[in-house]
């Protein structure tokens, strides 16, 4: 009686709603801030949002090239992709400023990139840690006297990545030195030390003459090694707008690339047939309510139950890589154990 019990409550955890359903975060932009002047209704306001939360989460999720597919969209078909949005004002503000946040439809979004062929970045790893190193006549710079070290994280905020530049320390300094006739065979490794599961790079920013700088990037982004190099020209530009427009591109490349290594191709789900060892109701919820914050996660069916375990058949988007990452950043291991996959809920 027990048993059957257990099972019905299996049922009514993971079929009450047929699909899974998830927080959908990665399609909600928030902290849109509107001045709300004159007569101006809300509605109108409110338009002005949804076009600015969509032009945010292209920008946030699409590769550069990928965004020009859906830039002609016109208002109605963009207002059609939106599931729901809020408003809020601080009444202590003096000013008229409004706050929106708006969510779209996963499944609509889903659709639109299906037909426009358009692969979507989910960026869950949002930490990278970065040095810039400034040469200058021969010169090496790498904490003090370095422009782009110290004004780095001042231009250009953008949610999708948040830059960590290392403290000063002497080994890193040895490191740099060690090398500063080739500095393009550091070990990023060796300079990141601590981070070593993280994404990291380093930025040599070197000027050949007046007119020229030129940029390496050095990466390893989901433990791949990428490198890229950049020309730019004075163009008559001040020497600080030229400093904070290599800063803004630079940090432009790395945007794409971090996007360009987290790629979701909506055409192309895959399975995977995993076994909760535990079947006990707590377990059960627990793993429901974790599963449906990862946005990777288009579905999940029960396969198989009994007193000892449940196996479940996961449709999942991207690498399996991501989704062992993503499981992991909500305390589930997903271990192949015995020829099985293995969900253990720590």
């Amino acid at each position: 009686m027990k048993f059957f019990k257990q099972i019905s409550i299996i049922l009514v955890i993971f079929f009450q709603t047929g699909n899974l359903l998830s927080d959908n975060s990665l399609f909600s932009v928030n902290n849109i801030l509107l001045e709300k002047k004159g007569n101006i209704s809300n509605v109108k306001l409110a338009n002005e949002a949804i076009k600015i939360g969509f032009n945010r989460l292209t920008q946030r999720i699409l590769l550069n090239k990928d965004i020009i597919k859906v830039s002609n969209l016109n208002f109605s078909n963009i207002k059609e992709l939106v599931e729901y949005y809020n408003i809020s004002k601080n009444e202590e503000e003096e000013d008229d400023q409004v706050n929106f946040s708006v969510t779209f439809d996963k499944d609509k979004i889903h659709n639109l990139f299906f037909k426009k062929e358009i692969l979507y970045s989910d960026v869950t790893d949002k930490e990278f840690f970065i040095l810039p190193i400034f040469i200058n006549n021969n010169e090496v710079f790498i904490f003090s006297n370095n422009y782009f070290y110290d004004n780095w994280n001042k231009i250009k905020k953008n949610d999708l990545i948040e830059f960590i530049l290392p403290l000063e320390n002497i080994e890193i300094i040895q490191n740099i030195n060690e090398k500063r006739n080739n500095l393009l065979d550091l070990s990023l490794n060796s300079l990141f030390e601590e981070y070593l599961n993280k994404n990291i790079a380093i930025v040599l920013i070197e000027s050949f003459s007046s007119e020229e700088k030129k940029i390496y990037l050095k990466a390893k982004i989901q433990n791949k090694i990428v490198s890229k190099s950049l020309k730019f020209k004075e163009e008559s530009l001040d020497e600080i707008i030229l400093y904070e427009k290599i800063i803004y591109e630079v940090k432009d490349e790395i945007f794409n690339l971090v996007k360009s290594q987290n790629l979701i191709d909506i055409r192309t789900p895959s399975f995977l047939n995993a076994k909760l060892k535990s079947s006990n109701q707590s377990n059960l919820v627990e793993f429901n309510s974790k599963i449906k914050k990862i946005d990777l996660v288009e579905n999940i069916f029960v396969e198989e139950l009994n007193k000892d375990y449940v196996n479940f058949k996961i449709k999942y988007l991207g690498k399996l890589e991501k989704l062992i990452f993503e499981l992991k950043n909500e305390n589930i291991n997903l271990n192949f154990i015995n020829n099985e996959w293995v969900i253990k809920i720590l």
